[in-house]
């Protein structure tokens, strides 16, 4: 983990997409990728594309490219995608039965072991598969070694969810509530406000 520190956090979040590239483009039957061609596939540039492989060692061949298969494992092992990442989602509402219900956690090897809600109507149902339990039993997660979560609840519960979840030893949270969390250091925090996001679109439009 030493070596990763140093490395700009931007091209920790391309990782992932480097790695839906060889997956979707290798089970099209491609042997070999150049960065030109990653590079026109994802939108970005070629030099880009080296110097982000470059920082985890030797990947590809001049003149020939990147092995598919063998580079996405890499990928893989890099993002510690290449065992389970068991992770737990807060919350059982409309964002959080569509997160539940997401194919596309398939290719990163995530697996939704547990979903947690605090609304009796809703605890003991079933989504995707999972019975809904409720949020005071949240601390037992230790003892199921997870240390990922989706929080997709109302802002107001966030911040006690968080602190259960960093008790219970999350080290990793997605988090989906529109505010923001404080939890210490060794504990990772991605935030998406999907209406924020939203509010910076009119802006382009001509």
């Amino acid at each position: 983990m030493m070596k990763y520190r140093r490395i700009p956090e931007e091209t920790i979040r391309r990782m992932p997409r480097y790695l839906r590239a060889f997956s979707t483009l290798g089970g099209h039957g491609r042997g070999f990728l150049s960065s030109r061609q990653l590079a026109d596939y994802l939108h970005l540039n070629p030099p880009q594309i080296r110097k982000d492989l470059s920082y985890f060692g030797d990947f590809g061949t001049r003149g020939v490219g990147y092995p598919v298969s063998q580079t996405a494992e890499q990928i893989r092992k890099i993002l510690k995608l290449d065992v389970s990442q068991k992770a737990v989602l807060i919350g059982a509402g409309r964002l959080g039965t569509a997160i539940a219900s997401y194919p596309g956690f398939a290719i990163f090897g995530f697996n939704i072991a547990a979903i947690f809600d605090n609304a009796p109507a809703k605890i003991g149902k079933k989504i995707a598969g999972l019975t809904i339990q409720d949020t005071a039993r949240l601390a037992a997660i230790r003892s199921g070694d997870v240390h990922l979560a989706i929080l997709a609840i109302p802002g107001e519960a966030a911040q006690t969810c968080a602190d259960t979840l960093v008790q219970a030893g999350v080290r990793g949270i997605l988090n989906l509530s529109p505010c923001w969390l404080r939890v210490p250091k060794r504990v990772k925090i991605v935030s998406i406000d999907l209406a924020m996001e939203m509010g910076t679109l009119p802006y382009y439009i001509k």
